[in-house]
C-alpha cells in the first residue's frame, strides 16, 4: 500500500507540476513580478503535498533581495483596500510578520505600486488580488480551461482545482518571498543541547534561510521548506527506520485514522511530529526496532490531537492545530486510541 500511494502520488504530482508550470511561465510572461516555478519532480520544494488530493505550490516572488529584519514597531491604521481606521491593525501571531518593502536593498519599481502596497508596507491580500486575476487570465490564454478551474473561497487565498489522470486535486498557489540569506530572530532554533540534528546539518539548514508566503490578509507567514527538506532528505544516515515509520504512520493515517479529501491531521502535521520525536529519540539504537519506534510516533501523535497541540518545530510559541475544528480532531484521537489498545495487527 505504501508502494501504491508512493506510485500515484509521484504520477500526481508530475502531472499537476507540468500545468502549473505551464501556467506559471505564462503569469511571468504577462507580469514580471511572479516567476515559474521549477519542474524538479517529486521531491519539487515549491510542492507540499499535504494529502493525495490536497497539494500546496508556493509561487516565488521577483525583484525582492538584501533582505533584512525590522527592528522598528510602529501600528498600522488602514484596511487592505486602503481606508483609514481608527483603532490600530492587529499585531502578527508568532509565525506571521509585517513585510515592509524597504526591508530590502534593491527592490523593483513594481513593488512600490499601490496595487499591492500600502505605507511602505507590502499587503499579502493585495498580492493575492493581482495574483488571483493573473490566474484566471492565464488560465484561458493557455487554453487550461478544461484542467485547471479556480474555487471560490471566503478569504483571499488562491485555490484550483487541476484535472489529472486519476483524480481531481485541489492546489492552493501561494506568492513566496524566497530570503536565502538569513535565518528569522523568530525561529529560536535550535533549543539548546540537543542532539539531532547534527550541528553539521543545524549550519547546513540554517545557511539556507527560509520564505514568507501571502496566505492572510496583513501578515505573511514564515515558511521553512528548504530546512524541513534537509532534515527529511538525511533521515536515516545511521540506518534507522525514520522513513519506513513515517510512510506507515502517513498511510495509516490516509486509510484509517483520518480520511478524505481535506484531512484535519495532514503529511505536514506528521511530518512535524517525526522531528519532535527525532530530536527527543537521538541515538541511532531508538530506531533499529520499526515495532517500537513506529508506537512512539503514533503515541506522540495520540497526545497532540487529543491535546489539540501540535507545537511549530522551528517557531516553537505556535500551535499548529490551533485554528482546526476539535470535534474532527477527537475523532481521531478516537481512533488513535483504539489503535493504541491493541496495536499488533498492523505491526505484524
Amino acid at each position: 500500500q505504501v508502494e501504491q500511494r508512493h506510485y500515484l502520488v509521484s504520477k500526481a504530482v508530475d502531472e499537476v507540476q507540468k500545468i502549473i508550470q505551464q501556467l506559471t511561465k505564462e503569469i511571468s510572461d504577462k507580469a514580471t513580478r511572479f516567476q515559474a516555478i521549477s519542474n524538479s519532480g517529486i521531491h519539487n520544494e515549491n510542492i507540499k503535498v499535504l494529502a493525495p488530493s490536497q497539494f500546496l505550490i508556493t509561487v516565488p516572488l521577483r525583484g525582492l533581495t538584501g533582505y533584512r529584519e525590522c527592528q522598528v514597531r510602529h501600528w498600522r491604521y488602514y484596511t487592505v483596500h486602503g481606508a483609514k481606521l481608527l483603532s490600530s491593525v492587529r499585531d502578527p501571531e508568532e509565525l506571521h510578520q509585517w513585510l515592509e518593502v524597504e526591508q530590502f536593498s534593491k527592490s523593483l519599481q513594481q513593488w512600490h505600486e499601490t496595487d499591492v502596497n500600502i505605507e511602505g508596507d507590502l499587503v499579502p491580500a493585495k498580492v493575492l488580488i493581482v495574483f488571483r486575476e493573473l490566474v484566471e487570465k492565464s488560465i484561458t490564454s493557455c487554453n487550461l480551461s478544461s484542467k485547471v478551474t479556480v474555487l471560490e473561497s471566503f478569504s483571499s487565498v488562491v485555490r484550483v482545482a487541476v484535472e489529472t489522470s486519476e483524480s481531481q486535486v485541489e492546489v492552493e498557489l501561494v506568492p513566496a518571498v524566497e530570503i536565502p540569506t538569513c535565518w528569522p530572530e523568530k525561529a529560536r532554533w535550535p533549543r539548546c543541547l540537543k542532539r539531532w540534528p547534527s550541528q553539521e546539518k543545524v549550519q547546513c539548514i540554517k545557511s539556507l534561510g527560509f520564505d514568507l508566503l501571502a496566505r492572510s490578509n496583513y501578515h505573511w507567514q514564515l515558511c521553512f521548506s528548504r530546512a524541513e527538506h534537509i532534515l527529511m532528505e538525511g533521515l536515516d544516515e545511521d540506518g534507522g527506520c525514520r522513513m519506513k515509520c513515517f510512510r506507515v504512520l502517513r498511510q495509516m493515517k490516509e486509510d484509517v485514522w483520518c480520511a478524505g479529501n481535506k484531512p484535519v491531521i495532514t503529511a505536514y502535521h506528521l511530518q512535524t511530529v517525526l522531528f519532535w520525536t527525532c530530536e527527543k529519540y537521538p541515538r541511532t539504537k531508538d530506531w533499529r526496532c520499526f515495532p517500537e519506534a513506529f508506537l512512539r510516533l503514533v503515541q506522540k501523535l495520540h497526545k497532540c490531537v487529543s491535546q489539540h497541540f501540535l507545537k511549530h518545530y522551528f517557531v516553537k510559541n505556535t500551535n499548529l492545530l490551533k485554528y482546526t475544528n476539535t470535534s474532527d480532531l477527537d475523532l481521531v484521537a478516537r481512533k488513535l486510541a483504539v489503535f493504541l489498545e491493541n496495536p499488533v495487527f498492523c505491526l505484524d
